[in-house]
């Protein structure tokens, strides 16, 4: 018989289509004390209607209904959730055929109830690794579309060397100030190689907590500790054959390091509350934009760990050092920011972009993205094809260059945006609304559709600016 659940199980929906009614009503109840909310029918034509009402995490399907063969609906079921066939005419030929059709799995009457209840827990816990997998899947697919944009040297030279490390399964750490594009190195390295088919997964350290990394990183399973009611996936299982890129390693506490430590060590992992390990058939990367060196030196950051992590080091370059890159990027962006919108692309004055190279972009690629995309709006705004200086929110800090310096494209580099005296935030903000409320003759509505707030949210800021 079936064990009684935990009282912190997660009730999973299941629906039984079984025209034996002694067996649909024993199924029911069995299934009902193993924690799963269960609801039943007998025939194909009821289940159809409860499918469109209902979202079972799984559907039982009897092989022989009055009114359908099961092999028909199951082609369909099985197209949104995962299907467990039960007949009571077992033979290859039918087995193969369900199989082929979509079945999680496959029973014989008269069914072992144990055996059913693994059969169903398996078959939900699959489905959702594969739901996960679908994800980031879609999630790699979507950071393609983001490529490397430059051709000056140091550019160049960096994906040489993504071409080189690509192929083996080195660990890589990869260094470079915030904002210069390292999960996109990361991107590029799980692209490029035997890898790529499968699950690229990125993880920021700075949001795990300590307490809850090993379960993060690792999984759990159900009654491992208070509140898991429920087998937890973790990453390394979930970027299995894949690629895991752990972002801002030298923010991982003591405890993490340990953990991470030994998964490279043994190429092996165990989930929080199992007794046996498994194969962590995975690439790690990792990303920092601190010295890790320096960090080891104090006691920040474990040795042992530090050197498994940097069997190969790659440095991304600052945009300040490729800034012959900035034209490329600066367009790139302004044309995504325009085919999404569903605009016509436009371009960047001459006057635009000298202001744009002459600045130092502490921010570097992920500053410039934002500023263009800023300009984009206010361009559009105001019905412009071209970004000109003017569409350059100045609270970003560019440097108010007389344009007879301007040749000269390293004399900003360490202007300080306070030190110059800069118009701040609140400056930008209400020009903004000021241009805004000038355009849509004080329509305060309006203004807050295209701020994307309330009117009340509006009201506070053009008030704050005294504009009401």
């Amino acid at each position: 018989m079936i064990d009684t659940p935990s009282p912190q199980l997660q009730r999973h929906s299941l629906l039984v289509i079984e025209d034996d009614v002694v067996l649909n009503q024993l199924l029911v109840r069995e299934l009902t004390k193993a924690g799963y909310e269960v609801v039943s029918t007998y025939s194909w034509a009821e289940a159809k209607v409860l499918l469109s009402d209902l979202a079972p995490a799984l559907v039982l399907l009897d092989m022989q209904l009055p009114d359908s063969n099961g092999l028909e609906p199951l082609s369909e079921i099985a197209k949104t959730r995962p299907v467990v066939m039960l007949t009571a005419y077992g033979n290859i030929k039918q087995a193969v055929e369900a199989m082929r059709l979509g079945a999680a799995n496959y029973l014989v009457k008269p069914v072992n109830l144990d055996e059913l209840e693994m059969v169903i827990r398996r078959a939900i816990e699959v489905n959702n690794l594969k739901s996960q997998r679908t994800l980031l899947s879609g999630s790699r697919t979507s950071r393609k579309s983001s490529p490397m944009i430059g051709e000056s040297p140091p550019m160049l030279k960096l994906r040489n060397l993504i071409a080189d490390v690509a192929q083996s399964d080195l660990t890589v750490l990869i260094q470079g100030e915030s904002g210069t594009g390292k999960e996109l190195v990361a991107q590029a390295l799980h692209n490029d190689s035997a890898r790529q088919l499968q699950s690229f997964v990125a993880v920021d350290c700075c949001t795990l907590q300590e307490t809850l990394f090993e379960s993060e990183l690792f999984g759990h399973e159900r009654g491992a500790f208070t509140g898991a009611d429920r087998r937890k996936t973790g990453l390394v299982e979930a970027a299995a054959h894949g690629t895991l890129f752990l972002d801002e390693i030298g923010e991982a506490g003591p405890a993490i390091q340990a953990k991470l430590l030994r998964v490279i060590e043994t190429d092996r992992f165990r989930r929080v509350g199992a007794n046996d390990d498994q194969r962590a058939d995975v690439r790690i990367v990792t990303a920092t934009n601190r010295d890790l060196f320096t960090l080891v030196n104090s006691g920040g950051f474990r040795s042992d760990l530090y050197y498994r992590l940097s069997t190969f080091v790659i440095h991304v370059p600052p945009l300040r050092d490729r800034q012959t890159d900035i034209p490329l990027l600066a367009q790139f962006f302004l044309n995504r920011r325009s085919l999404s919108h569903g605009a016509s692309v436009k371009t960047i004055s001459m006057q635009a972009m000298d202001h744009l190279m002459t600045y130092s972009w502490p921010g570097n690629v992920r500053e410039l993205r934002n500023v263009i995309e800023r300009a984009f709006i206010l361009a559009d705004g105001q019905a412009h094809s071209c970004i000109d200086i003017e569409h350059i929110p100045l609270h970003s800090g560019f440097p108010a260059a007389p344009v007879s310096s301007r040749q000269n494209t390293n004399t900003y580099v360490n202007d300080s945006p306070v030190a110059q005296g800069e118009p701040t935030l609140d400056h930008f903000e209400r020009q903004y609304l000021t241009h805004l409320l000038n355009k849509y003759q004080g329509n305060r509505k309006r203004v807050a559709d295209i701020l994307g707030v309330s009117e009340r949210t509006t009201y506070r800021m053009l008030e704050r600016h005294g504009l009401h």
